[in-house]
C-alpha cells in the first residue's frame, strides 16, 4: 500500500509540474516555409523576406510581449529559461535567427558575389544566426515537447552546417551537422500529417546536395561535378548557398579546361580564343548547350530557362569579344580573327534564337490544340502563333545575312545557308495558315480561302525541295506533309462555308428588317422584373451563361406626351385692311407755302 501511495503521489506531483511549467509546441519547419514562401523567398528576394517580414515580426513580438530593451538607451534584455513564460518567446529566438540568416545570403546574392569586407560582414551574421539557433534549440529542449525540441535541434545543426560551408573550413563537422539535420528530418517524416510529411521530405532532399558537396570536400565520397551540376537544378532556400558554392567549382574547372581550348570551330572555319574570359564563357555555353540537347526528359517551360542561361553565357563571350576588337589597334591579322569570331558567335547566337522560337511555336501550338476541348484555360489565338513566325522570319533572313556577308564560303556555309532559306519557305508558309484561321475565326472567308490557298503552294513546293536534298530533315518534312493537308482541308471547309453563308445571306437580310420595330427596345426573354412583380420567378440571368438580365429595357421606348399647342399666324399675308388715310392728320400750311406751294 505504501509502493502504491508513492507512486500516486509521484503521478500527481508530475502532473502538478506540468501545469506549473507547461510544455510549449512549434512546428518549426511548416512555420518558416510558409513564411519564407508567402514573404519573397518564393523568388529569392532575401531583403524583403528579413525587412519587410521578420524585422517587422520581431517588433511586433517585442511590443505584444511588453519585452523591449528601453526607449532612449539600449538596455540588453535576455532570453533565459525562466523568462519564457509562454511560445512567443521561442518565437523571438527563431525569428532573430531567421532575420541573421537572411541578412547573410542577401549579401551573397551580390552580382558579382561578396566583396572581402562583405563577407566578413555575411560571416557575421551567419555566427549571429549560429547563436540564436543554439539558444532555441536549448530553450525548447527544456520548454518544448519532444517533436519541438527535435525540430529545433535540426535547424540549429543546419546554421552551423552552413557556416562552417560558407567558411570552406572543417568539412567533416559540416558534413556532421547536415547528416544529423537530414537524420532528424528523415524520421520526422514518418510521422504527423501529410503537410509535416511532405515538408519534411523536401527538406531531406534540399538537404542532399549539401552533405554530398561536403563529402566531396572531405574525401569521402567519389560524386563527380556532373552529378553535383544535376543536384544544383533543384529548387528551395536552403539550396542557395550550395548553388554558389558549385557555380565557383564550376568557373574554377572552365578556367583550368580553357587553358587547352585554343580556337573555336563554327562551319569549317577556325578562329584563335586568345582571351581567357571569352574561352570560359564559351566553355559554360557549350554545356549548357550539352544539357540542352542531351536531356530529352526536361519539360519544355523549364529548357526556355535554360536557353536564357545559355544566350547569357554566349552574350558575355561576345561583348569580351567586342571590347577586344577595341584595343587591338591596327593589328589586321588580329582584327580580322576578332571580327570573324565575333561573326561566328553571334551565328550560333542566331541559331539558338530560332531553336528557342521553335519551342514557343510548338508550346503555342499544344495549347492551341488543347484550348478547343478545354474551355476552362485561357484561350491561346492564332494572333500569337502569327506573331512567333514573324520572329522566326525575321530570325533566319538575319542569320542568313550574316552567313553571306563573308568573303570565303565554305561548302558548310554554303549548305547551311540553302537550308536556312528552306527553313525560312517553311516559316512563311506556317504564318499564312495561322494567319487564314484568325480571318476565319473572324468570319472572313475570302480572305482565309486565299491565305490557306498560298499556305498549300508555299508546303508543296517546299517539300519538293526537301525531298530532292540528299540529307534532309525527316521531322520537317511530316510537319509540312500535316501542314498540307490541314490546308487543303480548310481550303474545301472555307469554300463550303462561303456559298452557305452567301445561300443564307438574302434570307437573313429578310429577316433581320421583319423584326426592326421602332417601339419595343426587343425584349427577347420575356416580360421584364417591374412587370411581374407578383410572380416569384428570377430575371438576373445564370453566371455562368452570358444571358442579360431582364430588369428593366434599357434604353426606355419613346412615349406620347402632352404638350402646349403651338400658333402658327399664317393668314396675315392674305388680309386686306381697309385705308385709314381719312383718320390721319392733314398738316397746316403758311401763307407762302401756300401760293409756292
Amino acid at each position: 500500500m505504501s509502493k502504491e501511495n508513492e507512486t500516486i503521489s509521484m503521478e500527481i506531483d508530475d502532473k502538478k509540474t506540468d501545469q506549473i511549467n507547461p510544455k510549449f509546441s512549434i512546428n518549426v519547419l511548416q512555420l518558416l516555409k510558409s513564411a519564407q514562401m508567402q514573404h519573397g523567398l518564393r523568388h529569392g528576394d532575401y531583403t524583403r523576406y528579413r525587412y519587410r517580414y521578420c524585422t517587422a515580426k520581431l517588433r511586433r513580438l517585442y511590443k505584444s510581449l511588453k519585452f523591449t530593451h528601453g526607449q532612449g538607451k539600449y538596455n540588453k534584455r535576455a532570453i533565459t529559461e525562466s523568462t519564457v513564460t509562454e511560445v512567443r518567446y521561442l518565437h523571438v529566438l527563431l525569428y532573430t535567427a531567421e532575420r541573421a540568416w537572411s541578412h547573410a545570403m542577401e549579401k551573397r546574392q551580390l552580382p558579382s558575389g561578396p566583396v572581402p569586407c562583405q563577407r566578413i560582414y555575411l560571416i557575421g551574421r551567419l555566427r549571429k544566426a549560429v547563436k540564436w539557433a543554439s539558444l532555441f534549440a536549448q530553450l525548447c529542449a527544456v520548454k518544448g515537447d519532444s517533436r519541438t525540441s527535435l525540430e529545433a535541434e535540426a535547424y540549429a545543426s543546419f546554421m552551423k552546417g552552413t557556416l562552417l560551408f560558407e567558411l570552406e573550413q572543417n568539412w567533416e563537422t559540416a558534413l556532421m551537422s547536415f547528416k544529423s539535420a537530414r537524420a532528424v528530418y528523415e524520421q520526422l517524416g514518418k510521422y504527423g500529417d501529410i503537410e509535416n510529411q511532405v515538408l519534411c521530405r523536401e527538406r531531406v532532399l534540399e538537404l542532399d546536395p549539401n552533405i554530398n558537396y561536403c563529402s566531396i570536400k572531405a574525401g569521402k565520397s567519389n560524386i563527380k561535378t556532373s552529378e553535383l551540376a544535376d543536384m544544383g537544378q533543384m529548387e528551395g532556400p536552403a539550396l542557395d548557398l550550395f548553388k554558389a558554392k558549385l557555380e565557383a567549382v564550376m568557373d574554377e574547372a572552365r578556367s583550368q579546361q580553357a587553358a587547352s581550348m585554343t580556337e573555336f570551330n563554327w562551319l569549317g572555319h577556325r578562329f584563335p580564343v586568345a582571351n581567357a574570359k571569352t574561352r570560359v564563357s564559351i566553355l559554360k555555353a557549350q554545356e549548357l548547350e550539352k544539357d540542352l540537347h542531351g536531356s530529352a526528359a526536361v519539360p519544355a517551360e523549364k529548357k526556355v530557362v535554360m536557353y536564357d542561361n545559355f544566350f547569357a553565357a554566349y552574350h558575355e563571350a561576345r561583348s569580351c569579344i567586342r571590347k577586344d576588337l577595341v584595343n587591338a589597334g591596327d593589328t589586321e591579322n588580329v582584327k580580322d580573327d576578332l571580327s570573324g569570331l565575333d561573326k561566328a558567335v553571334s551565328a550560333v547566337l542566331g541559331q539558338r534564337t530560332i531553336e528557342r522560337n521553335q519551342l514557343l511555336v510548338s508550346i503555342a501550338k499544344s495549347k492551341f490544340a488543347r484550348n478547343r476541348d478545354d474551355k476552362v484555360e485561357k484561350a491561346t489565338k492564332p494572333e500569337g502563333l502569327v506573331c512567333l513566325f514573324d520572329l522566326l522570319i525575321q530570325n533566319s533572313s538575319d542569320l542568313s545575312d550574316l552567313v553571306a556577308s563573308r568573303r570565303d564560303s565554305t561548302p558548310e556555309e554554303v549548305a547551311f545557308a540553302e537550308e536556312l532559306a528552306l527553313k525560312n519557305q517553311v516559316f512563311r508558309a506556317e504564318r499564312c495558315f495561322y494567319l487564314a484561321k484568325s480571318y476565319s475565326l473572324a468570319g472572313k472567308r475570302a480572305e482565309a480561302y486565299v491565305l490557306y490557298s498560298r499556305a498549300r503552294s508555299l508546303a508543296e513546293s517546299t517539300l519538293l525541295k526537301l525531298k530532292a536534298m540528299s540529307n534532309f530533315d525527316k521531322d520537317m518534312i511530316q510537319d509540312l506533309e500535316v501542314l498540307y493537308n490541314n490546308s487543303r482541308s480548310n481550303i474545301c471547309i472555307e469554300h463550303a462555308a462561303g456559298i452557305m453563308e452567301e445561300e443564307k445571306a438574302p434570307e437573313k437580310i429578310t429577316k433581320g428588317v421583319s423584326s426592326i420595330s421602332l417601339t419595343k427596345s426587343g425584349n427577347k426573354a420575356g416580360v421584364f422584373l417591374l412587370e411581374k412583380l407578383d410572380v416569384y420567378e428570377s430575371s438576373v440571368a445564370d453566371p455562368n451563361s452570358k444571358g442579360v438580365p431582364h430588369i428593366e429595357p434599357f434604353p426606355p421606348a419613346f412615349q406620347a406626351v402632352p404638350r402646349n399647342p403651338i400658333v402658327l399666324d399664317i393668314a396675315f399675308n392674305s388680309i386686306e385692311f381697309p385705308s385709314l388715310e381719312s383718320r390721319m392728320k392733314k398738316e397746316k400750311k403758311g401763307l407762302i407755302s401756300r401760293f409756292w406751294g
